[in-house]
């Protein structure tokens, strides 16, 4: 009975989810293998601790998957704590990791560990509870401010623990999850005319004389070639030597790029398998995030829906900023390409989040027809300014 119960219960698995994340790491391995072989004497050690990830991180999303998405939800009370006493120990005894400026660091027990990857879960769970509580009222002024509040908390935290990157990826996940939501379109427009005065302020007033010159580099890399400029100049340099079809997994004239093994690795990706090996990892990535969108249309309620909206953001976000790194269209701030980069807590928290999509689907609304052949009414999510009760 418990074979044929598991038997079952892997049936509802969204495989071309699971599998798409998979494949991803799969071909992560292999540029892993060949850049450990080319340029750190052995492939073993990268890929021994990234297939470790992997798994552990495959058998945790299976797990969490079996675990009925509101269960998970209700325990916000302790994840978000922990996820917060976390980042909170690195203000303290947080490391800096090699080639980073951030101590977004802990090691515990000899493993390295990056509590911000943490809290990207506890941010979904708690302001998808958040949200799923005020959605009649969301767009009262009260309700919004507090919504903006939470949203703010964990950007300015990272922001404060020096890993900016980070804090715009909460940054993104945030603006998603509220549009996503039913934010009026009063204020979405409000937002945009009021965007270049944000600007204006943050250029001035936030940024330091650092971020600035990175956001510059990225329109003249020249202008600074021997230091802000260097990784960018050399990762667009190294992505377009692959050309069409790359020079090889292991051809011995391939360029070192700072980072490869995380921000970088597209560039060596282009590399080695050339433009078609890109617009595979692009294909990939684009499966994997419209496949959160698709669960989020079949979601059971309005919670299942803004998860999978939160993890979505995480995906485009980071896939986006990292090849736009190694293309010279955004600023170099230090986002890993999602299953591809090398990171242990990345990729087993990237995992996390793809199980929490998995037991959205797992607990999907039924098909729109009954048994009756009558049409079930289902309820539809909400566009921006829309509410449930509106006329038409």
């Amino acid at each position: 009975m418990g074979g044929k119960r598991l038997g079952e219960m892997l049936k509802k698995t969204d495989w071309w989810l699971l599998c798409s994340a998979v494949a991803c790491s799969v071909y992560g391995l292999v540029i892993l293998w060949s850049m450990g072989m080319m340029f750190y004497g052995s492939g073993t050690a990268l890929v021994k601790m990234q297939t470790v990830a992997v798994l552990l991180g495959v058998g945790c999303a299976l797990v969490i998957s079996f675990i009925d998405y509101h269960v998970i939800a209700a325990c916000w009370k302790i994840i978000a704590p922990l996820a917060l006493l976390l980042v909170g120990l690195t203000f303290v005894v947080g490391l800096q990791a090699v080639g980073t400026d951030d101590r977004a660091w802990l090691e515990i027990g000899g493993v390295s560990l990056q509590p911000s990857e943490i809290l990207k879960i506890a941010f979904i769970l708690t302001f998808s509870v958040h949200l799923e509580r005020v959605q009649e009222h969301m767009n009262k002024p009260l309700s919004l401010l507090l919504l903006c509040v939470h949203g703010a908390f964990p950007v300015l935290l990272i922001h404060f623990q020096g890993d900016d990157g980070t804090a715009l990826i909460f940054a993104f996940i945030f603006v998603c999850m509220l549009v996503a939501a039913g934010l009026s379109w009063k204020y979405i427009l409000a937002a945009l005319l009021a965007s270049p005065l944000l600007l204006a302020f943050v250029w001035f007033f936030v940024m330091d004389d650092m971020h600035r010159r990175r956001i510059w580099i990225v329109f003249q890399p020249e202008l600074d070639p021997l230091g802000d400029g260097y990784q960018a100049m050399q990762g667009k340099i190294t992505l377009g030597s692959g050309q069409m079809l790359g020079r090889g997994l292991f051809n011995e004239s391939l360029r070192s790029v700072p980072a490869m093994k995380n921000d970088f690795i597209f560039a060596y990706i282009g590399q080695v398998l050339g433009f078609l090996g890109c617009l595979a990892v692009v294909l990939l990535l684009t499966v994997l995030a419209i496949r959160c969108l698709l669960v989020a249309r079949k979601s059971n309620d309005f919670l299942g829906y803004l998860i999978c909206v939160g993890v979505f953001a995480i995906f485009a976000f980071q896939a986006i900023v990292n090849m736009g790194m190694s293309l010279s269209v955004t600023p170099v701030i230090g986002i890993t390409l999602p299953l591809f980069s090398s990171g242990g807590t990345s990729v087993t928290i990237t995992y996390l989040s793809i199980g929490l999509v998995l037991s959205v689907w797992r607990n999907r609304r039924s098909d729109m027809f009954e048994t009756t052949g009558r049409i079930k009414i289902e309820r539809v999510h909400s566009l921006p300014g829309v509410t449930e009760n509106s006329n038409h």
